[in-house]
């Protein structure tokens, strides 16, 4: 007879422990760790792994025998979701999408549900948070219909598995994995052992039947998927939807992709019909920019393989505490007390009694080495009072002596400068050897950060 046991489970990292606990010693997170009943089955009863909806049992494969043909890549009518996902939907994938709540992850995959039926794939769309009326509505708003479009309100995964051994459809939209229940679990809808135990029988379904599957994950107020980290690690690919709940513009960002680049980017606007792909993000994010504003300055940024030009905005003034304050928003908080530490012992601007507040425009986050050079002169534009040149744009990593290190594939950001009318680009001194700009822009080579501010905003 299979034994009973209890444990506490830890519902924010799935950290285990055999008694109560007030605080996890995993993640420190108070009040976390929830008593599951866990059943052990016995011997007599274990059996050899089968697939979920074929029934065939699993067998070892030389490698030399596996079919190595690359599959084709399905795309979608959203060029800009094709782009993060690395050129296309992968057939048999597993791919977990989160993000805020009412940001537009259900309103995404239900417009992608109803193109994909448009031409001629079988998609199941299984609910777990809506009724079948409700998706109906939501549908007819955005246009969404098709033949071979199935909506399924449903939270019990053995009537999910065999609706879908019925149905066989391509593509299966799980909205949401913590609303799912596995019956041989005996712990509550939406804890750690359940999203486990469903996220392990999606993923054989999707490897075992060729099936993609979409899953809808929440997240916590910290911004991070809830659920065990497991539950990342288990998916193929991970997609991040952000955004402002008062401002249009989404983005979907992969921080995971085992079929493409986990820097790729994508930015969409949300109307009442749905979500539109933006063409052109560099013209959104510089747009309302003033042009004789100080404290400004433009960078190219690299985002996967797509340049963007971001405007990055610095406040300096004299501070009223003892300490200075330093914010930053989109932008990393200890980069920016470096530069500005780099300025202060490498160009003599006296910035220790300065509080500085900084964000990147536009609400994206940027995150790579190149945006150094542009965050210096937008502090020193500030901290002067006299604005950069309104045609000017920055690229480079700053060192902390001061010198300007190259970045990668400069072609591209200097290539998106000049088509968005740029008339100079400052980038590192080193990029310019064995290349020859020969388009439309002035490239200005800089090896300092002295010799940057001194040809950008004069002596």
């Amino acid at each position: 007879m299979a034994k009973v046991r209890t444990q506490y489970v830890c519902q924010n990292c799935g950290y285990n422990s055999p008694r109560y606990l007030g605080r996890c010693p995993n993640c420190g997170e108070w009040n976390t760790l929830v008593e599951e009943q866990v059943q052990s089955a016995s011997s007599s009863t274990q059996k050899r792994a089968t697939t979920t909806l074929t029934g065939l049992v699993s067998k070892p494969q030389k490698i030399s025998e596996i079919d190595s043909k690359e599959m084709p890549r399905v795309k979608t009518k959203l060029n800009e979701l094709n782009r993060v996902l690395g050129g296309g939907i992968v057939p048999g994938s597993l791919i977990l999408i989160g993000g805020d709540p009412g940001i537009g992850k259900s309103t995404l995959l239900l417009q992608v549900s109803g193109q994909l039926s448009d031409d001629k794939h079988r998609v199941l769309y299984v609910s777990g948070e809506e009724s079948g009326t409700q998706i109906k509505m939501r549908a007819e708003r955005l246009g969404v219909s098709g033949d071979e479009f199935y909506v399924y309100p449903e939270t019990n995964m053995e009537s999910i598995q065999e609706t879908i051994r019925d149905i066989n459809p391509e593509y299966v939209i799980i909205d949401s994995v913590q609303t799912m229940q596995a019956t041989d679990v005996t712990a509550a809808i939406g804890s750690v052992s359940q999203i486990r135990e469903v996220t392990a029988q999606l993923m054989q379904i999707a490897k075992s039947n060729n099936i993609t599957i979409f899953v809808v994950g929440h997240v916590t107020k910290g911004g991070a998927l809830a659920g065990p980290k497991i539950l990342e690690h288990m998916v193929d690919t991970v997609l991040y939807f952000e955004g402002d709940l008062h401002h249009t513009y989404r983005i979907l960002r992969s921080v995971k992709n085992r079929f493409g680049s986990t820097n790729e980017l994508g930015i969409f606007e949300m109307h009442t019909n749905g979500l539109s792909e933006v063409q052109n993000p560099s013209e959104i994010f510089l747009e309302e920019r003033l042009r004789d504003a100080t404290g400004s300055a433009v960078v190219v940024s690299l985002e996967g393989t797509r340049p963007i030009l971001v405007e990055i905005q610095a406040l300096v003034t004299p501070t009223v505490y003892g300490n200075a304050q330093r914010t930053a928003t989109g932008l990393n908080r200890n980069r920016v007390s470096l530069i500005m530490a780099v300025l202060e012992k490498r160009a003599n601007l006296m910035l220790q009694n300065q509080d500085a507040y900084l964000k990147a425009a536009g609400g994206v986050k940027l995150d790579e080495p190149a945006i150094d050079l542009a965050i210096a002169m937008s502090i020193a534009s500030s901290y002067r009072d006299k604005g950069t040149n309104a045609s000017d744009a920055f690229v480079g990593e700053l060192g902390l002596t001061g010198e300007i290190r190259r970045v990668n594939r400069i072609e591209q950001r200097v290539a998106e400068a000049q088509k968005l009318g740029f008339e100079r680009i400052f980038v590192p001194k080193n990029n310019l050897k064995g290349w020859n700009p020969t388009t439309g822009i002035q490239v200005i080579g800089v090896s300092t950060i002295k010799e940057a501010l001194r040809l950008a905003l004069g002596n």
